[in-house]
């Protein structure tokens, strides 16, 4: 399999963890979104960039835009919909100062 290329995002998330009121810990699954899929779905839309602009900011491909904003909707949605804790971790990224 082919290295993945070093995505570059310019926001941290504030908080690591969302996660729903109504279930106890101990029953709450979890989905993991990665740092490049928080900063792409932040500039997508959030900042309402097109796939190419996301992509410049990122110094990725357009179509690699599409794949990571695609993997994140279906695990927010997943998460939104079957009550689970959404957690920010991981990915190959660079915070850009």
């Amino acid at each position: 399999m082919r290295p993945k290329k070093t995505r570059w995002v310019m926001c941290k998330p504030k908080e690591r963890c969302f996660r729903p009121q109504c279930k106890k810990n101990k029953e709450l699954e979890g989905v993991s979104l990665t740092l490049d899929e928080f900063e792409a779905i932040r500039l997508a839309d959030l900042e309402c960039l097109t796939q190419a602009q996301v992509a410049r900011h990122m110094r990725v491909h357009r179509s690699t835009v599409s794949r990571i904003i695609a993997s994140a909707h279906k695990k927010i949605g997943d998460a939104l919909v079957n009550i689970k804790a959404i957690r920010i971790e991981g990915g190959c990224c660079k915070v850009k100062e």
